[in-house]
């Protein structure tokens, strides 16, 4: 049998580097461009990092992450030994992008791709003003607030559960529309979408009140409009231990105190 073709890509930390340099000498590694499979050592912001990279190159192979960062909720635990029979009971979990397209106030437009949310902050000491639309439809005319944000099941546990939205189970095909302290209107606490649901804020008075859009980690500042969908064509898959597998650990995060 054909053995997979592995390439090995570390954080740049101490930890991480340390690490590398013990795996590459104990295994057969080939160039990233050549891997049919990606070993990531790291934390979630360095997996978040190695995923966008191949959404850029447009080569994509699943990813098996071990964790040498702080949380690391979408690593493995890092363990050198028995690697090899790891990556060979490994549970494959897809993971599908948004993708996020700011139009700015002077007109530029920015397509970018968002594997944990689409995040739409205030800019200063002044609260946003939004028109939300879901699949051309206005749901809220006018919502105040200091943002909110689209995630997907993947990221529902991290910014989206900060700013109290919901867990949604991986597999559900669903989205959390979840505003970042709401001041109007003020009993309305976000909503849960189906996936193929097309979104667009748009942002009142954008002069008086600028509005950044983030996708996952890069910004666009002086938003007008931000529209937000589910992008099947670039579908992602890590790699989990079976005892560690990511399904489990997002519903687990449901009965965390």
């Amino acid at each position: 049998m054909t053995e997979t073709r592995r390439a090995l890509v570390a954080s740049p930390t101490t930890p991480a580097e340390t690490a590398a340099t013990e795996l590459l000498a104990g295994g057969d590694w080939v160039a990233v461009e050549e891997a049919e499979m990606l070993v990531a050592l790291g934390g979630d912001g360095f997996m978040l990092q190695t995923l966008h990279a191949m959404l850029e190159r447009r080569r994509i192979v699943p990813v098996f992450g071990m964790n040498l960062g702080t949380i690391g909720f979408l690593m493995n635990d890092w363990r050198p030994e028995g690697l090899e029979e790891r990556l060979a009971r490994a549970r494959p979990f897809k993971v599908t992008p948004l993708t996020m397209t700011a139009t700015t106030m002077d007109g530029e437009t920015h397509v970018m791709p968002a594997i944990n949310e689409v995040s739409l902050l205030r800019e200063t000491r002044q609260t946003a003003k939004l028109e939300v639309r879901v699949n051309d439809r206005v749901v809220l005319p006018e919502l105040v607030c200091d943002g909110i944000l689209i995630a997907t099941p993947a990221g529902s546990t991290a910014y989206n559960l900060s700013a109290h939205g919901p867990i949604l189970p991986l597999g559900s095909q669903l989205l959390a529309l979840t505003p970042i302290s709401p001041f109007r209107p003020r009993r309305w606490r976000g909503a849960i979408l189906p996936e193929k649901a097309r979104i667009s804020l748009r942002v009142l008075d954008p002069g008086k009140r600028p509005v950044s859009a983030v996708a996952d980690q890069r910004e666009v500042r002086d938003v007008a409009q931000v529209d937000v969908q589910i992008d099947h064509h670039r579908d992602l898959t890590l790699l989990f231990d079976p005892e560690h597998a990511l399904d489990e650990r997002i519903t687990m995060e449901q009965f965390i105190a």
